[in-house]
């Protein structure tokens, strides 16, 4: 039975909100719950890792970050704010773990064969091109780009985060984070355009 109280502004029954699963899931591991933090980490790692694997170009190096950033929030849980969205929240600790990264020796670029269906989806219809192209055309043209660039198109056309949003999380100003988009755009359109070209030569 719902446990209904009444709105004093309006003298009409209140029913108290719903609580998701994921924010109890919070509360628990904030507790220190560790199978709280598992489910936590299931509900979140696809994403986290798609994150990774598109920002470093490596499998092996994502599966590292994915790791690290998943030791850091279970660090740093209890400072969670919860009117925040702990997926934004993630991305932001993903992001700083593959920034600091990117200080480490260079290491192999990813083969684009190796990229799942699953992360080659999400960039499908980013663009529109008069000619019929592959995802994993896409995703090479993508993982080609200046890490700057992409960057910026990662995180705003593939996940979705406005430019103050990702100016916050590369620590540049907004104006960079346009110009970073424009000329990751206008690079991936040149890339694919003529990779078009010479499929048909």
């Amino acid at each position: 039975m719902i446990d209904q109280q009444t709105d004093p502004a309006t003298g009409a029954a209140a029913v108290e909100p719903v609580v998701s699963l994921e924010t109890i899931w919070i509360d628990r591991a904030r507790s220190g719950d560790i199978q709280a933090f598992e489910r936590l980490y299931r509900l979140h790692v696809s994403r986290i890792n798609g994150l990774c694997v598109r920002m470093t170009g490596d499998h092996d190096v994502a599966e590292d970050c994915v790791q690290e950033t998943f030791i850091k929030a279970w660090r740093a849980l209890a400072g969670f704010e919860s009117r925040a969205s702990l997926g934004t929240w993630l991305h932001r600790i993903a992001v700083n773990v593959v920034l600091q990264r990117r200080r480490l020796p260079a290491r192999r670029e990813v083969s684009m064969d190796e990229l799942s269906e699953s992360q080659s989806g999400a960039v499908e219809a980013l663009w529109q091109f008069d000619t019929p192209v592959e995802a994993a055309e896409l995703e090479a043209a993508i993982g080609s780009l200046p890490a700057g660039a992409r960057d910026v198109l990662v995180l705003t056309g593939i996940y979705g985060y406005d430019h103050a949003e990702v100016a916050g999380m590369l620590g540049i100003a907004v104006g960079t984070c346009k110009a970073q988009l424009h000329r990751a755009r206008q690079l991936m359109r040149d890339r694919i355009e003529h990779g078009v070209k010479r499929r048909q030569t």
